[in-house]
């Protein structure tokens, strides 16, 4: 019998198909006082407990830790799925399904062989200076020879609240706070992977980030990747890292994620008039 010719640990989990990972979640849905569940592979995969939590939302959980686990994590390969089903002790799943993986896995290392082709050799790009990796160069005011540009706060927002961002950075830029706000359609250069970039600034280019809660807010994979992964930097929010800000009425619940929080209203007529001096103040902390 031929040896099978790929390393499960370089095949990236987004070679699964949606039937195989439907499958999986037949198997890990379901609560179960016997087996290890979908949260036992998810606090595996590093999910912190407020997260796991929320995904209990989720039609299907597995999918959604599977979807953002691989969106976030450079090892989310099959063959760490395998090795966390069996750190878990879940060998049935991995023997039942391991034949569809294979031939995932295989489909998928034959369509990147199918649609790889040689690198152009081009004399004057090959020796253009500097080179930029994914992470330097992202932001306006980035150098390659200086250090990285930094910000007082990172804006989760989506388009339609894009107006109160603006209202946002009147008050928070262009007064006597003079606090310095990374609002991605501005600063951000095009060009490069949305979640990489994204990771990297609220990790370690901004001290904090503010979360404009909207009903749109709440129909935002963006948004929803961005506060789930500043919350994983910060279990039980001790360093005041994540504020989150509402401007206007909700008809819809307000995130169960964020409850824990202290939430900036604006809403709030009788508190409006100390809306920006709180928000300025915590976000000048050190």
């Amino acid at each position: 019998m031929a040896l099978f010719p790929f390393d499960l640990w370089t095949i990236p989990l987004v070679a699964l198909n949606m039937s195989v990972r439907k499958k999986l979640g037949l198997y890990l849905n379901p609560r179960n006082a016997v087996a290890a569940d979908w949260m036992a592979v998810a606090e595996a995969m590093g999910f912190n407990y407020l997260e796991i939590k929320n995904y209990e939302a989720s039609k299907s959980p597995t999918e959604s830790v599977f979807e953002d686990w691989q969106a976030r994590c450079a090892d989310a390969t099959v063959g760490k799925l395998l090795s966390i089903l069996e750190e878990v002790e879940r060998r049935d799943i991995v023997e039942d399904l391991r034949p569809l993986m294979d031939e995932d896995v295989r489909k998928y290392g034959e369509n990147q062989k199918k649609n790889s082709k040689p690198p152009l050799q081009v004399p004057e790009v090959d020796s253009c200076f500097p080179r930029t990796s994914e992470r330097i160069g992202i932001t306006l005011q980035d150098h390659h020879e200086g250090a990285p540009e930094r910000f007082d706060a990172f804006i989760c927002y989506c388009q339609k609240d894009f107006e109160f961002v603006r209202e946002m950075i009147r008050e928070l830029e262009q007064t006597e706070y003079k606090l310095k706000l990374c609002v991605f359609d501005r600063d951000v250069l095009p060009g490069s992977c949305v979640w990489t970039i994204t990771s990297e600034l609220i990790e370690k280019r901004c001290k904090r980030m503010v979360v404009v809660i909207s009903d749109e807010y709440l129909d935002s994979d963006a948004c929803d990747f961005q506060t789930k992964f500043a919350l994983s930097l910060c279990p039980g929010a001790q360093s005041k890292r994540l504020i989150p800000v509402i401007y206007k009425p909700m008809k819809k619940q307000f995130p169960s994620i964020l409850r824990f929080l202290t939430i900036c209203d604006y809403t709030r007529p009788c508190t409006q008039a100390w809306f920006w001096i709180r928000l300025a103040k915590v976000l000048s902390l050190p």
